[in-house]
């Protein structure tokens, strides 16, 4: 759909020429938390064409309420400057389309961060490497549920896959996800039911904390939502039965993750008690 045609009885003031924008939280499908700013900037001089126009710009936020917040996405929608009643009624339906065009870049970069999170974890399967190690875990740490998505699926594709090729060898995605050395994965085992046993205490915290802020009516939407999709995967992430060494990196993730929610949580609590 075009913009309209100009106003018949003459432009209007350029202070009529804004008509807000749109402020909206959104939560993927594996459950991080967006924030969507979109925001009409009225007529303005573009300065790199010389041009009198109408900009829109759009802002999209990850993490949305969190220490790791950060911009993912932002980009300016240009209009012909158009200054009347009906091109503010276009521009008021172009903002609503751009928020679901928002959304929609949303879940595709999302698809694009599984994909590179399941090359970085079979990269370190089959290197061992240090810097590919340290890329997954700061990819858990920007987008736990990312990671705990791409791990679940990299799970799915192994328990699914044939038991070997014709050649009689393992299939690439599952020979890159095999557990680590006997010796490896029985050190593993004692780790983890210490791991375990600290993930348990820190979700029974949050619990607690969330409680205390409802019950002083201190509850808030986006903290809720982020610490039940956290204790979520964190319950998932508990009952794997394997103790392989990939196994512990991740109960650690997890742990530094609920760690992180526990701090927030805990700050709301002071500055509300």
């Amino acid at each position: 759909m075009g913009p309209p045609p100009e106003n018949p009885t003459g432009p209007l003031d350029r202070k009529l020429c804004q008509v807000g924008g749109l402020n909206q939280n959104y939560a993927s499908a594996a459950g991080t938390l967006y924030h969507i700013q979109i925001e009409d900037l009225g007529p303005l001089l573009d300065k790199a064409s010389g041009r009198e126009l109408r900009r829109v710009n759009v802002i999209v936020y990850a993490n949305y309420g969190e220490q790791n917040a950060q911009i993912v996405h932002g980009r300016d929608h240009d209009y012909p400057d158009i200054r009347s009643h009906a091109h503010n009624t276009f521009i008021k339906s172009r903002i609503a389309d751009l928020a679901a065009e928002a959304r929609r870049v949303i879940e595709e970069a999302e698809q694009k961060q599984v994909m590179r999170i399941k090359c970085l974890i079979r990269e370190y399967y089959l290197t061992k490497s240090e810097a590919v190690k340290k890329e997954f875990e700061e990819a858990n740490t920007v987008f736990p549920f990312l990671f705990s998505r791409a791990f679940l699926e990299l799970r799915m594709e192994r328990s699914s896959a044939p038991a070997a090729t014709p050649t009689g060898g393992l299939p690439a995605s599952v020979a890159e996800l095999e557990a680590l050395p006997v010796e490896e994965a029985r050190s593993a085992a004692d780790i983890v039911k210490e791991l375990a046993s600290q993930i348990e205490q820190i979700m029974g915290d949050i619990d607690d904390g969330l409680q205390r802020l409802k019950a002083a009516g201190k509850s808030d939407d986006i903290l809720v939502q982020t610490c039940r999709k956290l204790i979520a995967r964190a319950q998932e992430t508990l009952a794997d039965p394997e103790a392989s060494g990939f196994t512990v990196r991740r109960l650690e993730m997890t742990r530094n993750s609920l760690g992180t929610t526990l701090r927030q949580v805990a700050s709301r609590l002071k500055a509300n008690f």
